[in-house]
C-alpha cells in the first residue's frame, strides 16, 4: 500500500502538507519473525505497513497474549512510549517479510507544530487508535467467543489464510481446540 493512500485513509491532507509528511518517511524492510517494537523499551517510532502482517503481543504469566494484529496500511506503535516517553509493554511480531515506512515520533511532534494539518491529521489519527482500541475491549469484554470469529470473517478473513491457528486462536482469547469447535460449528 502505498503512503499516500495510509495518510489519505487517516485524513486527506492538503498536497504541500502529504508532500512533508512523506519526505519524513523512509521505506525499511525487515524478515519474519522480527521484533520491530520490543517490550520493556522506549521506542518512538511509528511505522506504516507497506506490505506484510504483524501481530501485537505481551507476555502475561508466561503466556503470549496476541492482542492485535495488523495488515497492510496499519499502523505499528507503542503508544506508551510515544506519548509518555516510556517503556512499552508490547512485544510487535513480523508474521510475514514486511515493508514498512517509518516515522520518527520526535519528527512527527515537530511537524505538529509547524503544520496545522498536519496536526490535525494527528488528532484523526489518534481518535481512530482510540475507536479501535474501545472496539477491541467491547469485543473481548462482552462477545462470545463466536461472535469474535464470526467478526473476523467479516472484516479480515484474509487472516485465516495468512495467520497461523495458534495466533488467530491467542487473537481470539480461546484456546486452539475451542477455535477448531467454533469453525467446525460455523461452516
Amino acid at each position: 500500500m502505498l503512503i499516500e493512500h495510509i495518510i489519505d485513509s487517516v485524513f486527506p491532507l492538503p498536497a504541500s502538507s502529504k508532500a512533508t509528511l512523506i519526505q519524513h518517511t523512509r521505506e525499511v524492510a525487515f524478515r519474519k519473525g522480527h521484533l520491530i517494537i520490543k517490550a520493556n523499551k522506549v521506542d518512538q517510532h511509528i511505522y506504516f505497513i507497506k506490505k506484510g502482517l504483524v501481530r501485537a503481543f505481551a507476555n502475561i504469566d508466561d503466556n503470549e497474549v496476541t492482542f492485535w494484529i495488523g495488515k497492510e496500511g496499519a499502523t505499528i506503535i507503542s503508544m506508551r512510549s510515544y506519548v509518555e516517553h516510556k517503556e512499552g509493554y508490547e512485544n510487535i511480531e513480523l508474521l510475514e517479510d514486511c515493508e514498512l515506512y517509518q516515522l520518527d515520533g520526535a519528527i512527527l511532534q515537530q511537524l505538529f507544530l509547524a503544520d496545522i494539518h498536519i496536526a490535525n491529521w494527528g488528532r484523526k489519527f489518534a481518535e481512530q487508535e482510540l475507536i479501535h482500541t474501545e472496539e477491541r475491549l467491547i469485543s473481548k469484554q462482552f462477545k462470545t467467543a463466536t461472535e469474535r470469529y464470526k467478526d473476523l470473517l467479516e472484516h479480515n478473513p484474509d487472516l485465516l489464510q495468512r495467520v497461523q491457528l495458534s495466533v488467530i486462536a491467542a487473537y481470539l482469547g480461546i484456546t486452539q481446540v475451542s477455535l477448531s469447535r467454533i469453525r467446525a460449528d460455523v461452516r
